[in-house]
């Protein structure tokens, strides 16, 4: 059920969307730090939605659907738009397109699996992975706009470059068990 509290939260992170992509296009400090609010906040429903949903036993199959869509349109988005404003640039484009191409991958093989049948749950490196990147993104948000003391900016590349790597590792864990499945010679009905 739509009016559900954990499907709100999803909802609501989808609905933030366009919000920090317009604070992000903005570019001034103070619209950084607000896209760092707003995307913490996001983040924050990130986990709660899943918690509320098993703690309160409202746990929904529109839920189980809206979660992961909410998540990759939050990360890739943001990505992209990063990208567009030179919040990432240079070398660093690499890891951001590494890490769009496995939510890409993994997106379609959940899809082929639910059609057979198989669930993959997520790996504990994969929620390693998710944490890293958040904070990763969390710190290019806020790029230039951080405190002197602290360099936000490489802090949020080198954590890009580590979530890439995990990206790369949990996106292989994701395939060749996905490939188990496809290759098997039982046909699906």
């Amino acid at each position: 059920m739509l009016t559900s509290l954990p499907n709100l939260l999803t909802v609501s992170r989808i609905l933030v969307i366009p919000v920090l992509l317009v604070l992000v296009y903005l570019d001034t400090p103070l619209c950084r730090w607000l896209t760092l609010f707003g995307y913490s906040a996001a983040c924050v429903t990130d986990y709660l939605d899943g918690y509320l949903a098993r703690h309160m036993k409202q746990m929904s199959a529109l839920g189980k659907f809206l979660d992961p869509i909410a998540d990759k349109l939050l990360v890739a988005s943001l990505i992209v738009m990063l990208v567009q404003t030179r919040q990432i640039e240079g070398l660093v484009v690499v890891p951001a397109i590494i890490i769009l191409c496995r939510e890409i991958l993994v997106s379609g093989l959940r899809e082929y699996l639910a059609e057979i049948k198989v669930s993959v749950p997520v790996s504990t490196l994969a929620k390693w992975k998710t944490a890293i990147q958040m904070l990763a993104l969390g710190f290019l948000i806020v790029g230039e706009a951080g405190p002197d003391i602290l360099p936000t900016r490489e802090i949020g590349e080198w954590g890009i470059w580590i979530a890439a790597l995990l990206t790369l590792v949990t996106g292989y864990d994701y395939l060749a068990r996905g490939l188990r499945h496809m290759t098997d010679s039982t046909p699906a009905e």
